[in-house]
């Protein structure tokens, strides 16, 4: 599973997550840092990408269009930095593997994950 962090979320990331052996890549080496939230779902639904980012606006999206996918990770958590989220993105990515693969939105905060199935609505 590949993941495209959202510009909210800090270019490290990457490094954290490649570190537990996981693909991702940061919006900021492949689009325009002020790309707006429609742009990069396109982008990463094109590319086989599951969105991580801090935003809500992205499952917002995602329920008005009831669209399929791209999958989405979206976290409410404060502390966005790679070392404090990585463990329970890692645990994300473990318990709803095959929903991210077939369309999901999850949202996770400090003490639990929901998970919904794509289309929303």
């Amino acid at each position: 599973m590949k993941l495209i962090i959202d510009m909210n979320l800090p270019p490290d990331g990457v490094e954290a997550l490649a570190q537990e052996g996981l693909e991702a890549i940061h919006w900021s080496e492949v689009g325009d840092p002020r790309a707006a939230d429609r742009v990069i779902m396109d982008w990463a639904r094109s590319n086989g990408c599951v969105v991580f980012t801090h935003d809500l606006d992205f499952g917002a999206l995602l329920a008005h269009s009831h669209a399929d996918g791209p999958s989405v990770i979206q976290v409410r958590i404060q502390n966005v930095m790679p070392w404090y989220l990585k463990d329970r993105i890692l645990q994300v990515l473990l318990q709803h593997e095959s929903e991210l693969e077939s369309g999901a939105l999850d949202t996770v905060d400090e003490s639990r994950a929901r998970m919904r199935v794509l289309p929303i609505g």
